[in-house]
């Protein structure tokens, strides 16, 4: 499990970087049993910035299925338009563009998308998000009612947290190990109210109790620095759209309320951009 470091990897990126967990992974996922001899590619777009999208994991079956999976502690509401612009970007990497205008018929692999969620707010076991969700109305122009898109992306969302969808997590071992070592960094940190004391105890505890024990072993000691650099990231930008939020509000006192809403998302997009920047350079420096 040899990987290059870079500030998007994650415990989970760097846990699931392995063909034969992510086939066992999707097994888990989707209840169905593929021969051990399946060959699975992975071909997550590294080091990429794309429109400001970034992916988790992206891999291949058999040369027929493109399974794309977002590891979230918050579910935003504009998921599966991510998914489909990077699953066309995949698309393009992977497609001689020249054959598409060929008169010979082609195929492209049956795409799979998942949201793994293990945020603290509470969620639903499993939910779906479509892309069909965030399309405007052709009605509102005053033409007739389309009942049926001709383009749309279904999102399985399913939440990972312990406790959560014991028959989905239990078919795949390291996804229900992952899921208890993030319940005990939460316990511990509870416990002790730092969050570095808390993972540390938490990597302690799990290898004491054989919890992702091969996975600590080799990446224990980065294991903290990942996580950090998650909660950073995560708290970074929850303070700038607080920020901006405030701005906003501040400024729609004295200019109106609505006005003041748009300022607000404004300046929010602002700090969301600054702070693009700021993993890119991340990523140029490592």
């Amino acid at each position: 499990m040899k990987i290059k470091r870079n500030y998007k990897d994650s415990v989970f990126t760097t846990l699931f970087n392995d063909p034969a967990l992510l086939r066992e992974l999707y097994c888990a996922l989707e209840g169905v049993t593929l021969p051990p001899d399946t060959p699975v590619s992975i071909n997550t777009l590294e080091n990429v910035l794309y429109m400001d999208i970034y992916n988790d994991i992206s891999f291949e079956i058999g040369g027929k299925l493109v399974v794309l999976v977002e590891h979230q502690s918050t579910i935003g509401a504009n998921l599966a338009l991510r998914l489909l612009l990077y699953y066309t970007r995949v698309l393009e990497k992977s497609i001689d563009s020249r054959i598409l205008y060929s008169e010979k018929r082609i195929t492209i692999p049956w795409p799979e998308f998942y949201v793994l969620y293990n945020g603290i707010k509470p969620f639903p076991d499993t939910d779906v998000m479509r892309l069909s969700d965030l399309f405007d109305k052709p009605q509102d122009l005053g033409l007739p009612e389309k009942v049926t898109p001709l383009l749309d992306l279904e999102v399985k969302i399913i939440n990972i947290n312990e406790g959560r969808n014991g028959v989905i997590v239990d078919r795949c071992r390291e996804l229900s190990d992952y899921s208890k070592f993030i319940a005990s960094i939460r316990a511990f940190f509870d416990e002790l109210g730092n969050k570095e004391d808390a993972v540390k105890e938490a990597v302690k505890y799990c290898q004491k109790h054989g919890i992702l024990k091969r996975f600590l072993e080799i990446y224990g000691s980065e294991v903290l620095n990942m996580l950090l650099a998650e909660w950073n990231i995560d708290d970074a930008l929850a303070v700038a759209r607080e920020e901006g939020m405030e701005q906003g509000l501040e400024q729609g006192r004295e200019q109106g309320l609505e006005q003041g809403r748009e300022e607000a998302c404004g300046i929010i997009a602002g700090k969301d951009e600054e702070i693009t920047r700021l993993r890119a350079q991340l990523a140029n420096t490592n």
